[in-house]
């Protein structure tokens, strides 16, 4: 339960920060019209160059750029049954298992009216079942060639990243941290999310200990991490504005990383799931964690 609403604090603050409720859309005279409801699908589907058909998103999908431009159906549990219809799909991709799309009378609606939900079998939790769910897609969307050149680059990049990583002696600790406009508070990122695996690949430690995101309550959870290198994404680190304003937050002036001016901006979408740009990920944050 505490990871649902984290998540849900998470989404909240893309629902309120774009406009994108009113996107037009710009491809209504196709015949096959596909909605995507997960930013992981959305991005493996710009990735394979098979967007053509993608008539709109759920709002957490930011990445590619061009995924701004459609018109959105609100967040993937929170999904708006009047902007689904709005577009017109013959079918909707989701993540399939729990969590993954909702509300249940929403789902009920699309089911009663013979709306395709498409679901794959590969999760794309690790690279192994992430590459899965690339060439699964391909397969789908009629794209294998492609498919098989992004997991190639894939596992070069992953590879090249591991290789490097044998070169650094020591273990930087790193923190990420995220904010959840919703309730105006900073969250940070525990080492069994996935951007704790992403730090790992990189080289570095996570010494925040949880399995998703965590609300910061005192500063002592960040003090006693004491990180050498904090991550703040791309919104909360805007939205703060100045280095003071970071290092009011609770606890952070107490670290290494305040004391050594190691605090970075990062993309959220870099780090919340795995796909096709997962190994460019782990490299840029092996340049920036180790200077190298």
């Amino acid at each position: 339960m505490k990871n649902r609403i984290i998540v849900s604090i998470f989404i909240t603050v893309l629902l309120s920060s774009c406009g994108r409720f009113g996107n037009e859309d710009k491809k209504s005279n196709l015949k096959d019209r596909i909605v995507s409801a997960s930013k992981q699908h959305t991005e493996i589907i710009y990735a394979l160059e098979a967007d053509s058909t993608l008539v709109a998103v759920d709002v957490s999908s930011t990445y590619p750029i061009e995924a701004l431009e459609l018109p959105t159906i609100g967040y993937h549990m929170k999904l708006s049954f009047e902007g689904i219809m709005s577009v017109e799909p013959t079918m909707i991709i989701h993540k399939g298992g729990s969590y993954s799309i909702g509300p249940e009378h929403v789902v009920r609606q699309l089911n009663e009216l013979k709306i395709p939900l498409k679901t794959f079998k590969n999760k794309g939790k690790d690279i192994e079942s992430t590459k899965q769910l690339i060439r699964e897609m391909g397969v789908f969307f009629d794209r294998k060639d492609k498919a098989d050149t992004l997991c190639s680059k894939l596992d070069a990049d992953m590879q090249k990243a591991l290789e490097k990583k044998k070169e650094f002696s020591d273990t930087v600790k790193v923190v990420v941290m995220h904010f959840g406009r919703a309730n105006n508070i900073y969250l940070v990122l525990g080492d069994q999310s996935t951007a704790g695996k992403m730090i790992q690949w990189a080289g570095g430690t996570m010494p925040i200990k949880k399995k998703g995101m965590e609300r910061i309550t005192s500063p002592e959870l960040i003090a006693e991490a004491n990180p050498d290198v904090i991550f703040i994404t791309g919104f909360g680190y805007d939205r703060l504005g100045s280095q003071e304003k970071i290092l009011d937050l609770p606890g952070v002036a107490l670290t290494n990383a305040a004391k050594n001016k190691r605090i970075y901006r990062i993309e959220a979408q870099d780090m919340i799931y795995l796909g096709p740009r997962t190994g460019e990920n782990v490299l840029k944050l092996q340049q920036i964690i180790h200077g190298s």
